[in-house]
């Protein structure tokens, strides 16, 4: 099924779990394995390059590949098959060295871990590419008075730059665990048949040092065949982070909403229409976030489920993994892609923002008024009158600032000019200047780019 791959996925991560990319992971590791061995001296270094001439995908027969694998039970036993027919063709003595001293998972492992570093990096630099724009938006818009929301409704002044500085805090955190994911997660995976790597004897550790070296991939103290975290934490990774750009979205969505009218997603020609409506114009980033948010959660779940694995090789909880876990990042990648690109080029109403303040009548600034009014009322007494205030503005469709002005308590403690001044929402935009500033030190504290890496 690719008719909806636009519309949900990112070309540049989907081509890193195609077909063509999954095997040559495993080629990659395949013709690093020759060359670590050979300078161990435990194969001849001219079967090496016999070896590592034939690791390139292109000279598989894909199809062969497929209908063997499902009766061999994974991709690497009919891989090293090709392999070793190919490599026969031009050197009869090299084609005995192939894979030697490896088992399948070890080719399967350690390939799906260099996909996974080439997607992870892009997806840090896009998240990166995010953070500078909130960055921007969050400064822009620091003053930007809007309605704070909770559970649906008005509940107090904010302004838009506290909100995008939340957004922006949350992707600094997903940024941290993406770097630390990397490191901790992405380690080469070389056991052999039961993840002693016996066949080596007592060359074992120089081969696998070696063999991290040739692909740039750190060495864990001990293969990790059956030990599944480290997979599930990318996986959980790409969770938490699918989960906050589906909040975004959600925000987003809520603000674009024709009674709200706050926010626009970025207009073109046919993007978000209608079949019936002409006037429609759909905030499809949004969906396509929503959609990813919904989606991954449930995948995420089927790797955490698949850890419990059996003895040294997993039943059925490795096999698990092969389908999911790609899918996770390419969902992650795609919900990222498209929000990206309607977050920097979408349209703000900052005149729209503030008439939403006022359309329930100053009762948005009842917390304000009770806040202030408790310093000479005390805080029970005054919660208690804005309260009866509040069901009177509602009840004669008046403002509260009003009513306030007409009830003797208040006038008996302040001045005309104090209860007035509780309706300002000017200094609404000052109370959160000093978070702002926080989120934004933070963002500029920031490397340039992701930590070093291959991609």
């Amino acid at each position: 099924m690719a008719l909806l791959d636009l519309l949900f996925r990112w070309p540049t991560i989907d081509a890193l779990f195609s077909d063509a990319a999954r095997l040559q992971g495993m080629l990659d590791f395949e013709a690093a394995l020759a060359r670590a061995e050979a300078s161990c001296g435990i194969i001849p270094s001219s079967a090496a390059s016999a070896i590592a001439a034939q690791c390139r995908e292109q000279l598989f027969d894909f199809a062969e590949l497929q209908r063997t694998a499902a009766h061999a039970g994974n991709l690497a036993i009919p891989m090293v098959q090709q392999l070793t027919s190919l490599v026969r063709r031009d050197d009869l003595a090299a084609a005995e060295f192939v894979h030697w001293g490896a088992t399948s998972q070890d080719a399967v492992d350690t390939g799906m871990v260099l996909q996974l570093r080439a997607a992870l990096i892009i997806i840090s630099r896009e998240l990166y590419y995010l953070a500078a724009t909130l960055a921007k938006l969050s400064d822009l818009h620091r003053s930007t008075l809007i309605a704070g929301r909770t559970w649906m409704q008005h509940a107090s002044p904010t302004t838009f730059g506290v909100k995008v500085a939340g957004w922006l805090d949350a992707v600094h955190r997903h940024l941290e665990r993406l770097d630390e994911t990397r490191e901790r997660a992405l380690v080469l995976q070389f056991g052999g048949a039961v993840g002693t790597l016996s066949a080596f004897g007592e060359r074992a550790t120089k081969v696998s040092e070696a063999l991290g070296r040739e692909l740039a991939l750190s060495e864990p103290a001990i293969p990790w065949h059956s030990h599944r975290d480290r997979f599930a934490e990318v996986a959980t990774t790409l969770g938490l982070l699918t989960g906050t750009l589906g909040k975004m979205a959600r925000d987003i969505a809520l603000h674009a909403q024709t009674e709200i009218n706050e926010l626009r997603e970025p207009t073109a020609a046919g993007r978000g229409s209608s079949t019936a409506m002409p006037q429609k114009q759909n905030p499809v980033a949004s969906a396509v976030a929503l959609a990813g948010a919904v989606r991954v959660p449930g995948l995420v779940a089927t790797l955490l489920a698949a850890m419990p694995q059996e003895y040294e090789r997993g039943l059925g909880g490795w096999q698990a993994e092969w389908e999911v876990l790609p899918e996770i990042v390419c969902v992650t990648g795609g919900v990222l892609y498209h929000l990206n690109g309607a977050i920097s080029a979408w349209q703000i109403d900052t005149p729209r923002m503030r008439e939403n303040l006022e359309i329930t009548h100053g009762l948005i600034y009842a917390e304000a008024a009770s806040a202030a009014a408790a310093a000479r009322l005390g805080r029970g007494e005054a919660r208690r009158l804005v309260e009866v205030a509040c069901r009177r503005a509602l009840a004669d469709c008046s403002h509260l600032r009003e009513i306030l002005l007409d009830t003797p308590e208040f006038l008996r403690h302040f001045k005309r000019e104090e209860i007035s001044d509780w309706f300002d929402a000017r200094k609404f935009s000052a109370a959160g200047h000093g978070m702002i500033d926080k989120v934004l030190a933070a963002d500029k504290s920031l490397p340039a780019r992701p930590k070093p890496g291959i991609g």
